[in-house]
């Protein structure tokens, strides 16, 4: 009876030593609205204090701290790159780019523009490539098609045919849900390029399904998979139909307060509306660049 007390002891000690690591790894899980305001600073630091060695040492603890993202735009994880390999600096090498095509996969050709600094690395087109190869061949094929219908299915009958406009919608609706429930968020990573700021701002239209999905994109925003400008504009396109107000800026009602505006972009982690309006600038001047140097090879 004791030996067994004994065992049952160690046994209960075991699962709830357990129990206690498992609360501990999913308590400590980050907090991506957290990275994204990390961003934004080192993006001012860099983009609008034109300090570029301290954005690259700043950028290296927070990718020490956090997997990088590659936000459209700001683009930080390339960004640090190809900062990092101008003035010289540890980046993390061969890893470190393949990460970066990693998170430019989904993104169609967006990879040629990185190609001398991969060759640079001693990484060759057709070694990208390969790469981004496996990782399409490595998708859920149903889940992208799935996708792919949905797309069709949310245009379909816009934006005349309200009553088809409105079953679609709801079918939509049922099946963003299911995906989140059986795959999680469908970021880029999942199911390759897909419009989602239309689709999902699409979904304040249902009265039944958006309460729950706007509360879920909210998670999705803090474990880093929904983007936070996506959120920001749903939202503000729900309160400028139905209150005619604006959270954050994204839709066409005037801005009385751009001081709380900004305080309602830093609590999803989106930059204020002048640091925003100084990267839509530099990315149309990149864009036009980038357009004029397409790489043939």
């Amino acid at each position: 009876m004791k030996d067994l007390s004994k065992k049952s002891f160690k046994k209960l000690l075991f699962n709830s030593t357990l129990v206690i690591s498992i609360f501990s790894l999913l308590s400590c899980k980050k907090d991506y609205i957290t990275y994204y305001n990390k961003v934004n600073k080192i993006d001012s630091t860099y983009r609008l204090a034109n300090n570029p060695k301290q954005a690259i040492k700043e950028y290296r603890e927070l990718f020490n701290e956090y997997d990088p993202k590659n936000q459209d735009r700001i683009e930080e994880f390339a960004t640090y790159i190809t900062l990092a390999d101008q003035y010289h600096e540890d980046f993390g090498g061969k890893k470190s780019l393949y990460q970066l095509i990693s998170l430019i996969a989904p993104y169609g050709e967006d990879y040629k523009k990185y190609l001398p600094l991969f060759n640079k690395y001693g990484i060759d087109k057709a070694s990208v490539e390969q790469k981004i190869t496996e990782w399409k061949q490595g998708l859920d094929k149903k889940l992208v098609d799935s996708f792919r219908i949905a797309l069709i299915r949310d245009q379909e009958g816009r934006p005349l045919d309200t009553a088809l406009t409105r079953k679609n919608l709801e079918k939509n609706a049922n099946f963003l849900i299911w995906t989140f429930k059986n795959h999680g968020f469908p970021t880029p990573q999942k199911i390759g390029w897909f419009p989602m700021p239309t689709f999902i701002t699409h979904m304040v239209e249902s009265k039944k399904h958006y309460p729950f999905i706007k509360e879920k994109l909210l998670e999705y925003v803090k474990s880093g998979d929904c983007s936070p400008r996506d959120y920001a504009r749903m939202e503000d396109t729900y309160l400028g139909s139905h209150k005619k107000i604006t959270l954050y800026g994204f839709n066409m009602v005037p801005v009385k307060d751009t001081a709380q505006i900004n305080r309602n972009r830093k609590s999803l982690g989106i930059p204020s509306m002048k640091h925003s309006s100084k990267i839509r600038k530099d990315f149309s001047k990149k864009l036009k660049n980038d357009n004029n140097n397409i790489i043939t090879e």
